[in-house]
């Protein structure tokens, strides 16, 4: 498989190939095919896998935390790789590669979360921030600490974020009552919302495009 990698690259191995390498990495003298499997039998790919939580990992026999921190560490090296596409970058121009980071980033999230992205006043990104963690279908937001950080941050426009752990990325009444709280308390300050993006599992939805911002 070492040899496969460097000759052909990532893409030539399959993925119970590269948990394999990458359990092996962590535990040098395992038999990691076993436990790549039940990753999989369990998780149902390697992105899957990299993402699942902490607490469902653990139930992976001979896993570990030595296999556990190897898995986490590479997801959170992809998401840095998705991460440095859009920063420092006008975000409206770039918003296929916006798209991907978020679907990367939040996804395979079992737990409904909340972010805003605070953009500068060329629309790059300052901070991409996680104001809360709900339950499977609720978050609570607070529009009056969406501004304050802003102002601290010195934020002029904003983007919404948030994931709906079913899938389906449609919009509840909640989501668009509250988007439209967050736009008017920000506009009292001359703070842009931009849009509100609800992320499901390889879909998304525009509020803005969708006419409800």
């Amino acid at each position: 498989m070492r040899e496969k990698l460097l000759k052909a690259g990532p893409d030539a191995l399959l993925d119970h190939e590269m948990l394999e390498m990458v359990l092996f990495l962590a535990l040098p003298r395992r038999d990691t095919k076993p436990i790549a499997k039940a990753l999989l039998a369990r998780c149902g790919s390697f992105a899957n896998a990299i993402a699942a939580p902490v607490e469902e990992l653990r139930r992976i026999e001979g896993l570990g935390d030595a296999g556990l921190a190897a898995l986490k560490l590479v997801q959170g090296a992809a998401l840095r790789l998705q991460a440095a596409e859009v920063l420092d970058k006008p975000l409206l121009n770039n918003w296929d590669r916006l798209l991907a980071y978020l679907n990367a980033s939040l996804a395979r999230e079992r737990i409904e979360q909340f972010h805003v992205l605070y953009l500068d006043s060329k629309n790059r990104l300052i901070a991409d921030e996680a104001q809360a963690r709900g339950t499977v279908n609720h978050t609570p937001v607070y529009p009056r600490e969406i501004v304050k950080r802003a102002l601290e941050l010195h934020a002029t426009a904003l983007i919404l974020v948030h994931n709906h752990p079913s899938g389906d990325p449609t919009p509840s009444r909640a989501d668009i009552e509250m988007t439209t709280a967050i736009k008017q308390a920000a506009a009292v300050l001359e703070i842009v919302l931009h849009d509100h993006l609800i992320v499901g599992n390889g879909r998304h939805l525009s509020l803005r495009r969708e006419g409800l911002l």
